[in-house]
């Protein structure tokens, strides 16, 4: 049995964005929303490279990486830690080809993203910890944090199609 839960493996494949956590040449933290993170086996997990020039660039330098992943609705997710390795056509064309063939064809739990990736970033988790919102600290429930998020985002949406609609 590897480190990533069953429900670990659940958020991750149920969230649409995650951020990736990269440390850059002069040690300053580095944060890059990822929405292509996907679980690939009971250790590893892993997201393309559509457009990450800096993350890609600190990768190759310090491989350590953390990638959080919340549910927006119940504020409660997981953070994993782990060392990166970079998977590109040149360095390991069968994995590259087994990796894009997931997301191509949304295969292995993989969300499907036919958007070209440059390389993927397979991640060794070594470390994995829960997040849990301090919107539970007074006592308040899941069903409860879940219902006062979703009313908030249904309102945001709404705002979002007035301001449309105004625009014409």
């Amino acid at each position: 049995m590897g480190i990533l839960t069953d429900d670990m493996k659940r958020v991750v494949r149920q969230q649409r964005i995650g951020f990736v956590a990269t440390v850059c040449p002069d040690g300053t933290p580095n944060l890059s929303p990822k929405g292509t993170a996907a679980v690939w086996d009971d250790d590893h997990l892993l997201f393309a490279d559509l457009a990450s020039p800096v993350t890609m660039e600190n990768l190759r330098h310090n491989p350590s990486v953390e990638i959080n992943l919340v549910d927006l609705y119940s504020r409660k997710g997981y953070r994993f830690k782990g060392m990166a390795h970079i998977v590109d056509r040149e360095n390991e064309p069968g994995l590259h080809e087994e990796i894009f063939q997931a997301y191509e064809n949304g295969i292995r739990g993989v969300h499907q993203v036919r958007l070209p990736a440059r390389a993927y970033v397979l991640i060794r988790v070594e470390r994995a910890l829960p997040l849990v919102s301090p919107a539970y600290l007074p006592g308040v429930t899941e069903r409860e944090t879940r219902e006062t998020w979703a009313d908030y985002w249904a309102g945001v949406h709404q705002d979002r199609m007035e301001q449309l609609e105004e625009r014409g």
